[in-house]
């Protein structure tokens, strides 16, 4: 009896095992993390620093780096599509790098918004690219594990972000948060130049011509599942953008605690991980729509609770930790499948696709986090509300998108490999 020669596939990135692929992705989403959370300890200082007179004011350090981050992602889709995702990857590292250093020396608070905007546009490669890769080797559930995979590795930078950044200005001035994270910005570049291999197939590679971007734009703003999808991630990443841009302001000021903030920031944080975690072990079984609108109504329950507690003037740190700690352990069931489900019909234009849905996801999820973070007045009260309206406003475009329907496709998308 001759014996039948044992055959094995190819992984869809050649010289990277799953673990390290997952890891490297992980890494590239978690510099962005990095670039906002270690700011939030370091934000009193570099107000008064650069002689700030309003506190709402230092949330624009945040805000402006996700303005550019946003901005800047709808050109890397494109120019990945034509040029190979690694080219073009390595140049924004090298932008995110160069400009982390010069918002390290920013003399005044202009100087350092316009920085954080040109750190932003530089590090919009690393979202564009990361989902672009993933979606170049994987589709459908099994994208949207691995997503949930780099999620989990991409959210203890929010869990140890905070912490770190409190480290360095405990024994540094501010600027020295800058130098970490251009450190950072080196060895992921060097990571990626030595170990990545190119994951657009030379077939799909498309020219850089009007009619190609427009043809492209187009179908990623005219596929219902993808456009529904993006506009529902909007409006919760307003939510958690409103959070961060105000999180350190809510311990100090509403809740009285700022000894707390790294801890209870920790926690929060946490959470997402934890559910990420569990989403990446149940959604191939239990499929994207199940387990992501189970957890946006959760999000809402949450935050409608939330909203009762601050308005009735019964909140406490407590509160404020159980309440938020359930809302983002929801958020982290929506946030990798949503994304999963609006690339989906887009796996032949990924990287137009991702960003076309990076931008609207992070612009809009800026602005509509920097509206609630504006808001603030001393109390948990206006977070809360916006808390509510954002879960609400996510639920009725998932609603549009499946024709009213919950939990079930209506419609299923064409999946490229």
């Amino acid at each position: 009896m001759t014996a039948q020669p044992t055959t094995t596939t190819a992984p869809p990135h050649p010289g990277m095992t799953f673990r390290e692929f997952v890891a490297l992705v992980a890494a590239m989403m978690a510099i962005n993390a990095l670039s906002i959370d270690m700011m939030l300890p370091a934000l009193p200082d570099i107000g008064a620093s650069l002689g700030l007179t309003g506190e709402n004011e230092r949330q624009w350090i945040i805000t402006a780096y996700l303005l550019g981050f946003g901005a800047a992602q709808i050109v890397y889709g494109p120019l990945a599509d034509r040029f190979g995702r690694k080219p073009v990857l390595l140049v924004g590292v090298a932008l995110y790098t160069l400009f982390t250093v010069v918002a390290a020396f920013a003399p005044t608070f202009q100087t350092i918004v316009i920085a954080r905007i040109l750190q932003g546009i530089g590090a919009a490669s690393t979202r564009v690219l990361a989902v672009a890769i993933v979606r170049d080797s994987y589709s459908g559930r099994t994208m949207a594990r691995v997503m949930s995979l780099a999620f989990i590795v991409f959210l203890v930078a929010p869990i140890v972000a905070p912490t770190i950044g409190q480290g360095i200005v405990l024994v540094a001035p501010w600027h020295a948060i800058f130098w970490a994270l251009a450190a950072v910005g080196v060895v992921l570049a060097i990571w990626i130049a030595l170990r990545l291999p190119e994951t657009l197939h030379a077939e799909d590679r498309k020219p850089v011509s009007v009619a190609s971007v427009v043809s492209a734009f187009k179908l990623a703003l005219t596929t219902r599942v993808a456009v529904g999808y993006m506009l529902a991630s909007t409006a919760t990443f307003g939510a958690l953008f409103g959070f961060v841009a105000s999180s350190q302001q809510v311990f100090t000021d509403a809740l009285g605690q700022p000894a707390w903030f790294t801890t209870a920031f920790a926690v929060v944080a946490g959470t997402m991980a934890i559910s990420s975690f569990v989403n990446s072990r149940i959604v191939e079984q239990a499929g994207t729509r199940r387990v992501s609108h189970a957890g946006l109504l959760g999000f809402i329950a949450f935050a409608v609770v939330h909203a009762i507690v601050a308005y009735s003037g019964n909140e406490t740190i407590w509160t404020f930790i159980v309440l938020q700690s359930g809302m983002m352990f929801c958020f982290g069931l929506v946030a990798s499948n949503f994304g999963a489900m609006a690339m989906e019909p887009l796996g032949h234009i990924a990287g137009t696709g991702s960003s076309v849905q990076g931008f609207f996801t992070t612009v809009g999820g800026a602005l509509i986090g920097s509206l609630i973070g504006q808001l603030f007045d001393g109390t948990t009260v206006p977070l809360t509300i916006g808390f509510v309206a954002c879960g609400l406003v996510s639920l009725a475009l998932v609603l549009w998108t499946e024709k009213g329907r919950l939990f079930h496709p209506t419609h299923p998308a064409p999946a490229h490999p």
